[in-house]
């Protein structure tokens, strides 16, 4: 049984989605407009580059975990250790720079970070083939692991700094509202969805996701493939925890809580199948738009509390997936 055997159909060019998947491919875009639409009408100055700036480095830092996120989707995997990850290399860069603000130290900063999410990654992805724990329970533990590894570090590091060029890296703009980190993250994406689409590695992932028993039955290496997945998120997720240290200017204790939800939200909005096997990282960008422009934009500017953008933030969530559940069916394709 060849890899192209048992490989989804994803004829649309760049998203991963498949044939009659229109449903999935076109209405998070449109969900997207229509949320901008709204956000410019209540609040036209987000029509000009300073708030459209303060949208595109939030989503930036989104977007860069959220493809390690949509890579372990696809294999019908999940990594609830994203957000730890991200505040303990938020931590650890910002102590490794030390206190004050210097450049002196950035890359170390950075080698050490991303070493440390490559090592969870593989970690993770090692328990989850290995010891053949499901990849929710190993997450969970590891990310529990982590905390507690965290919480050690923390309480004997306490300087924090941060670096002036990381900081301009991902808050200051070079063109229009761009600034060099969103660009940097627009063409990790690109390479992610050719990766998906023209090669091999981006069949066999598919394929995992569709099936591992038969993925393994035609010569897929299953565990060098979800090992793979799972050290890139992992070394998202440390990228992202670094550039929250530039956002933030400094450390912060559970800087990265909210990126968990928000991580498989992306991914979910962006109409990849939560059971592996269908979708891209095309979409999920349009997923990380849509939460950023509800959840930091639209429900703040209309002055709803906490709470009440809980609610909404979640009935936006449970009706697109509906939506997607619905139009699977009417195409024949089951999510």
């Amino acid at each position: 049984m060849s890899t192209a055997t048992i490989a989804p159909r994803r004829s649309v060019r760049g998203f991963g989605a498949a044939p009659g998947q229109w449903v999935t491919t076109v209405l998070p875009w449109v969900v997207l407009v229509v949320l901008y639409i709204a956000l410019v009408v209540r609040a036209p100055n987000y029509m000009t580059s300073g708030p459209l700036s303060v949208l595109t480095y939030s989503a930036t830092i989104l977007g860069v975990v959220a493809i390690g996120q949509t890579c372990v989707i696809l294999i019908g995997g999940i990594d609830l250790s994203v957000s730890t990850v991200m505040t303990m290399t938020n931590v650890v860069s910002a102590s490794i720079i030390g206190g004050g603000n210097t450049n002196d130290r950035l890359l170390q900063a950075v080698v050490v970070s991303l070493a440390l999410g490559a090592v969870v990654g593989v970690l993770n992805g090692l328990i989850i083939t290995k010891l053949g724990l499901p990849d929710m329970i190993a997450t969970l533990a590891m990310m529990t692991i982590v905390y507690g590894a965290l919480t050690l570090y923390s309480a004997s590091h306490l300087k924090s700094g941060y670096a002036p060029a990381l900081v301009d890296f991902i808050t200051k703009p070079v063109l229009g509202f761009i600034m060099p980190a969103a660009a940097a993250w627009l063409v990790l994406g690109v390479v992610l969805i050719l990766v998906f689409n023209k090669t091999s590695f981006g069949r066999q992932v598919y394929a995992v996701g569709l099936s591992r028993g038969a993925s393994h039955a035609a010569g897929i290496s299953v565990v060098r493939t979800t090992i793979i997945l799972y050290a890139i998120s992992g070394v998202c997720a440390a990228a992202a925890g670094v550039l929250l240290t530039g956002q933030l200017r400094g450390m912060q204790l559970a800087s990265g809580n909210p990126y968990q939800l928000w991580t498989i939200a992306a991914v979910v909005l962006g109409g990849t199948s939560i059971f592996g096997g269908r979708g891209g990282y095309g979409n999920t960008i349009a997923g990380v738009a849509i939460i950023v422009v509800l959840q930091m934009g639209l429900l703040n500017i209309l002055g709803i509390g906490q709470a009440a953008q809980n609610i909404l933030y979640g009935l936006v969530i449970l009706v697109m997936l509906v939506i997607f559940r619905f139009g699977s069916r009417r195409t024949g394709d089951s999510t």
